[in-house]
């Protein structure tokens, strides 16, 4: 079985993440949407928030499951016996970033890391992007996927 992990803090999910997961799952007979918890890390939405967001996204899609770790990617790969990383690149600056884990992922183990290129018309999507215009009121609804929503 080609098990990945889409690794990210998902605060929020984005239609960017949206459509590399999408794209991806045709890859893999299982995704795991991996939702990193790092505690100095100051987050908008709470960890249960970020988790129902995706779970109900993809609630029809059986291949992809939901779940949290802490420490390093590759380790919880070792973990949960997943082959590859899946990881999307929005510019360059994103893929020397994404090179540079990916050559240390490769290193500490034997773990492939398969990028996909975000689909032109998302790849200005950022979670960060999405924070801001909430935070300053704006309408992010076409930001983001239709379970993404603040109460």
């Amino acid at each position: 079985m080609k098990r990945a992990i889409f690794p990210g803090s998902f605060d929020p999910l984005t239609l960017g993440h949206y459509d590399i997961i999408q794209r991806g799952i045709t890859l893999f007979d299982e995704l795991i949407i991996a939702i990193g918890i790092n505690a100095e890390k100051k987050y908008m939405f709470s960890l249960e928030e970020r988790q129902r967001f995706i779970s109900e996204a993809f609630d029809e899609t059986p291949t992809i499951k939901v779940m949290t770790y802490e420490g390093l990617t590759v380790d919880f790969c070792k973990k949960i016996d997943a082959g590859f990383i899946l990881r999307g690149l929005r510019n360059p600056g994103d893929f020397e970033f994404e090179k540079a884990i990916a050559h240390t992922n490769r290193k500490l183990s034997d773990i492939e890391t398969v990028f996909l290129l975000t689909s032109s018309g998302k790849s200005y999507i950022s979670s960060s992007i999405v924070r801001d215009v909430i935070r300053n009121g704006g309408d992010y609804t076409g930001l983001v996927p239709h379970t993404v929503r603040i109460k």
